[in-house]
């Protein structure tokens, strides 16, 4: 039997485990995976199968035991109810509009001045230290002020932002994650907050997201502060720990591939294509679940009402029968659909504005630095979920 168990010392430490991974896909497309609980759950590794469960969402349900493998205890499943990534229509439709009405592209549009200056002010302070923590210092900095700004939060808040997040992303990990009940009331902490938040700003007509999402109508009706409060939690995690994910591990890539990076460096025009084969290679989150409402079946294996069913990311993103060359970080690649942000009603909302960050950021980091090595190699966040580093120690050469 294959051991695809990523709590392992040897995966927690290394990253994906591609040959195993590779294995599922030649061997065991939709295969039965013991839990340490003594259940199990159907992992779904190869491209096409985990495409079709994320697009049929009446068969494979998020909201039923919510997206997580691990059964979450049911006061922490209760504080999921509101959040998108776990509802199934029809309750998804409303709260996913007001929020996707807020991203469109000429919104982004106008928001990239404000980014680039808030990249350009990172950049500035890390000019003036040689060797920083590249997770920690440069790749988080980024998402999380944009994430704030974009929803007026006082600046003295930042930082307690970004550790509801850990807490709550990184809960397995010894350095970022906490009890069970520290994670709790972590959410219920950062939930209250947003639900201040909504009540502070309903029918004041301001124009941060927070103003206009809470007073925002969908079908003749408003996202309710209790609503809010759930979207806030799902908006300021997704907008720290995926982007910040992709910025840290995307460079480390290039720093292994010297003659890449200068070719960035000296072209930044290919940045956008180089984003998307990081987002394919570094694959920020390892997986979603779902759960099954009426036996089915995938790819002709049995599937029984009331499994859990895995859609792996990081396998569906090596497919060889999708990506050619798939273990080839390729800067150039034309052909990338990568899962990256998942598919389907479900697809991140926040996709183009984690790929307008990541782009900036690598954009003002080689107007600003001439040289950047790594000191110490990068540790891994101890996550079944999040694929993504914690530490990054760098040296820095200022231009």
């Amino acid at each position: 039997m294959m051991n695809i168990d990523v709590y392992s010392p040897d995966n927690y430490l290394q990253g994906i485990p591609h040959d195993q991974f590779r294995w599922l896909r030649e061997h065991a497309p939709v295969y039965w995976h013991p839990h340490p609980d003594g259940s199990g759950y159907w992992v779904v590794s190869r491209h096409a199968d985990v495409m079709a469960v994320s697009r049929d969402f009446k068969t494979f349900s998020a909201e039923q035991g919510f997206v997580l493998v691990d059964d979450l205890p049911e006061s922490t499943l209760e504080m999921t109810r509101n959040q998108l990534l776990g509802m199934d229509p029809p309750r998804h439709a409303k709260p996913r509009r007001a929020v996707i009405s807020r991203f469109t592209s000429s919104r982004l549009k106008a928001l990239e001045p404000q980014i680039r200056e808030i990249a350009q002010d990172i950049m500035r302070s890390a000019r003036e230290r040689e060797e920083v923590d590249f997770v920690e210092d440069l790749a988080g900095d980024l998402p999380t002020a944009v994430i704030c700004q974009l929803m007026d939060i006082p600046r003295d808040m930042w930082t307690q932002i970004r550790q509801w997040s850990d807490m709550q992303t990184s809960s397995s990990d010894p350095d970022l994650g906490g009890t069970e009940e520290e994670v709790l009331q972590a959410s219920i902490e950062m939930g209250t907050y947003g639900f201040e938040l909504a009540c502070q700003r309903k029918d004041k007509n301001g124009d941060d997201l927070i103003s206009l999402l809470i007073n925002q109508e969908i079908d003749g009706e408003l996202v309710s502060e209790a609503e809010f409060a759930s979207l806030f939690v799902q908006i300021a995690v997704a907008g720290n720990e995926t982007t910040r994910g992709l910025i840290s591990s995307g460079m480390h890539e290039l720093l292994q591939r010297p003659a890449l990076y200068r070719e960035l460096e000296a072209n930044p025009d290919k940045l956008g294509n180089a984003v998307e084969e990081m987002l394919r290679w570094t694959c920020p989150l390892h997986y979603f679940r779902r759960t099954a409402t009426c036996d089915t079946e995938i790819a002709g294996t049995a599937i029984k009402a009331g499994d859990k069913v895995v859609m792996l990311y990081s396998s569906a993103n090596f497919d060889e029968s999708v990506f050619e060359q798939a273990m080839t970080f390729d800067i150039h690649r034309q052909n990338n659909p990568h899962m990256a942000f998942g598919h389907g009603i479900h697809l991140c909302l926040g996709a183009n504005l984690a790929r307008m960050e990541a782009r900036i950021f690598f954009e003002e980091f080689f107007k600003n630095f001439s040289a950047i090595e790594e000191t110490a190699p990068p540790r891994y966040i101890r996550s079944n979920s999040i694929h993504a580093f914690k530490s990054m120690p760098v040296k820095l050469s200022v231009r």
